[in-house]
């Protein structure tokens, strides 16, 4: 399947099928979140709780390199349908388990053809459009994920409370298989001349063995010490199975993690950039909530509600931004703007104190929310005109991979650095309130931690200068954390103007002429030659 191949109908046709796959996947990724709480208490596993997000995120960034070089070899369709198949019948295991091990074993498995959908759906627009439309349909496309972020929780909670847990997964089966045979009626069969032995086992393995460790480790640093022996085992594993993987992918000829890429100055700094949107990204979505309902003092249910400026900003951001990157010829400066508004907007939720009005928050959400909008479809679209139209599934799956590897690194850091100053922050605060030997003591029964602010009956039983000051304490916390993500995103200002503009054409590139396994810099002369 190519651009040119298709007619207008066919390319509508195949973009709503794709569409369709995407909001299977982008559904389930907010709809879980809702429900864990009812899980976790039917099924008796609060001490595994994170485990149900942990693991869907594990097998989802696991397999997203491998199903890009699989989408290459084989083609979009093959991969787009095994992934649905896949999604909906692990769904149906989710909504059957019995127990958390179970829920969380069908979760990995889950996650596997999540990552599948994501890594073919984002490559398969490179194959339906040419790069001077592919920019503004990536933005279309990025705007579709960021709806589905809204209606996801939303859904979520009224699947729960109306119906049971059980839903939320048993909702992607009609969806699923509506996307399931528009895709296998309309998206054209490919023509690959690729074998299975074409499959670079060896690098899956070895990424595999990596990967896992990894993330693995940086999702305990919330439980475990960064000097553990847990945590620094996990990493010493997974930085020797890098070496590996180095060694195995520098001599296959269809690397899984094609190395030699990384030598192409465009290819580079978008991957390093969508590494530091994930940083941004997920550093708002999970930490924004504890300004609203601990800092702020705001219900759950308002919470949720109050985190949807973020996403219209995000959708808003991301349809203009490929609008605008196929009009301008410097767009390495429209992703510095981009970055810019995320670094102002968490260095102003730093600011935010107990009393400050929630529209403030929304304020800050707004910008943060332009500025991921605006990285996403670019570097992503960046990422894809800079290599030979056959390793576009490589490039999206690498741009998808990185940033989910930085979301979880800046999860890890993040959480680790709450869990860490957070109590000492509050043992201050309230200590400097001079409270008598029996109102501690008092205080220590009924709760005097960050805990207290999200437990309505030991919040009604807490004093209120205590309440005010564990307030206080949180938000000098967070003050901390934000202020340090919008150092970073400011770091990447600058990294982004490395950004070697590669021309959008009206064509794809051709593939004539190049290595199976070229290199970065051979990459980019053939494209500046075409």
């Amino acid at each position: 399947m190519s651009a040119t191949s298709l007619t207008q109908r066919q390319r509508t046709l195949v973009t709503i099928g794709v569409m369709l796959a995407l909001l299977l996947a982008a559904l389930d990724t907010t709809i879980v979140g809702t429900a864990l709480p009812h899980v976790v208490a039917e099924l008796q596993g609060l001490d595994r709780y994170a485990w149900v997000l942990t693991a869907y995120l594990v097998a989802s960034t696991l397999m997203t390199p491998i199903a890009g070089k699989l989408g290459d070899l084989f083609g979009r369709k093959p991969l787009l349908l095994v992934g649905m198949v896949g999604f909906i019948l692990a769904s149906a295991l989710c909504g059957q388990a019995q127990e958390m091990t179970q829920l969380i074993a069908f979760r990995s498995v889950q996650g596997l053809f999540g990552g599948t959908i994501f890594a073919t759906v984002f490559a398969s627009v490179a194959d339906i459009y040419p790069p001077a439309t592919r920019a503004r349909m990536l933005g279309v496309f990025s705007g579709v994920f960021g709806l589905a972020s809204i209606v996801g929780p939303t859904l979520g909670g009224y699947l729960t409370d109306n119906l049971s847990w059980r839903w939320v997964f048993y909702v992607n089966l009609p969806v699923g298989i509506a996307a399931l045979l528009f895709v296998l009626r309309t998206m054209p069969s490919p023509s690959r001349t690729a074998t299975w032995r074409s499959i670079d086992l060896a690098g899956a393995l070895a990424l595999a063995g990596s990967l896992v460790p990894l993330l693995v480790g940086l999702s305990i640093t919330r439980d475990h010490d960064w000097t553990s022996p847990e945590v620094l085992t996990l990493l010493a594993v997974a930085a020797a199975m890098g070496v590996v993987l180095f060694a195995v992918e520098r001599r296959h000829s269809e690397p899984i993690v094609p190395f030699g890429l990384f030598a192409d100055r465009t290819f580079a700094v978008s991957t390093a950039t969508s590494f530091i949107v994930g940083i941004g990204m997920f550093a708002a979505i999970l930490f924004v909530p504890l300004i609203y309902q601990g800092v702020l003092g705001t219900t759950a249910t308002d919470s949720g509600a109050l985190l949807t400026p973020l996403v219209g900003g995000l959708v808003v951001a991301s349809v203009l931004t490929g609008q605008v990157m196929t009009r301008v010829r410097r767009y390495r400066f429209v992703g510095s703007f981009g970055f810019g508004l995320m670094a102002a907007g968490f260095w102003l939720l730093g600011q935010v104190r107990p009393g400050t009005e929630p529209a403030e928050v929304v304020r800050d959400l707004v910008v943060i929310g332009l500025g991921i909008g605006t990285t996403l479809p670019l570097y992503l679209s960046a990422a894809q005109s800079a290599v030979p139209q056959r390793l576009a599934g490589v490039a999206t799956s690498q741009a998808t991979f990185w940033r989910n590897i930085g979301s979880t690194v800046g999860v890890a850091v993040l959480g680790s650095i709450l869990s860490q100053q957070l109590p000492a922050q509050i043992q201050f605060a309230v200590a400097s309130l001079r409270l008598t030997p029996q109102a501690l003591a008092a205080l220590g029964q009924i709760g005097g931690s960050a805990q207290t602010l999200f437990d309505p009956v030991h919040l009604a039983a807490v004093p209120a200068p205590v309440v005010v000051a564990i307030r206080g304490a949180l938000a000098d916390t967070l003050q901390g954390m934000f202020e340090g993500t919008s150092l970073v995103l400011g770091a990447a200002i600058a990294l982004s103007l490395f950004l070697s503009e590669v021309r959008l054409r009206a064509a794809h590139v051709s593939d004539e002429g190049t290595a199976p396994t070229a290199t970065g810099r051979e990459v980019l002369v053939t494209v500046s030659n075409e």
